[in-house]
């Protein structure tokens, strides 16, 4: 892939070490390793990124741009001219879609290996640990649910679509995953609109 022509240093190491990550995984993976995939040395990785669990966290985070349904996934759910149960819905329908698997699996090598380091990991698993929650709260919250009901359900809907992204890696019954979401948006839409929530829009 050719350099682009207003790319910093940096910029480009990242992109080149998202591109390796994507293809090969993090199994394995070391500092002179990727620094020789990306034509470039662990000196200068290191000077970039600090470690290589500060790069293999840049590098997700780039990879993760390349899929613009990820971040399509909370823009619905926040699209308020539809009820709550139809934003769920289509929600997991586009995470779920076939061209995120490549992210998914990536994500769950990622999140695997930060289990047994997580002190390397910090930023990766903060990130992991509210990211997505924090924004689902926040549609929740904008359809009038309280805010420590709408933490909890927010906390479990992105627990159920964790869950559910792993299946799809390992059992990879897409249809499968949309009847469980359909069933869990139902329920989470009736318990948001019980403790004051709006299921409609308006």
């Amino acid at each position: 892939m050719p350099d682009f022509p207003d790319e910093s240093e940096r910029a480009r190491l990242l992109r080149l070490s998202a591109d390796h990550i994507l293809a090969h995984g993090v199994a394995g993976l070391s500092l002179r390793g990727i620094g020789q995939a990306v034509g470039s040395n662990n000196r200068m990785l290191l000077y970039y990124f600090g470690s290589k669990e500060g790069l293999i966290t840049a590098a997700l985070t780039e990879a993760g741009r390349r899929f613009p349904l990820l971040e399509l996934v909370f823009e619905l759910l926040e699209d308020r001219r539809h009820p709550l149960r139809t934003r769920l819905e289509t929600a997991w329908e586009t995470l779920s879609a076939d061209e995120n698997l490549p992210y998914h699996r990536i994500f769950f090598e990622v999140l695997g290996l930060a289990g047994y380091q997580r002190e390397r990991f910090d930023a990766f698993l903060g990130a992991v640990g509210k990211d997505w929650r924090e924004r689902a709260a926040a549609a929740l919250r904008a359809d009038g649910v309280p805010a420590d009901s709408a933490d909890d359900l927010a906390r479990e809907l992105i627990s159920l679509w964790r869950g559910l992204q792993l299946d799809l890696l390992t059992a990879g019954d897409r249809a499968a995953t949309l009847r469980v979401n359909a069933a869990a948006a139902a329920s989470l839409t009736e318990r948001a609109t019980a403790v004051g929530g709006r299921s409609h829009p308006g």
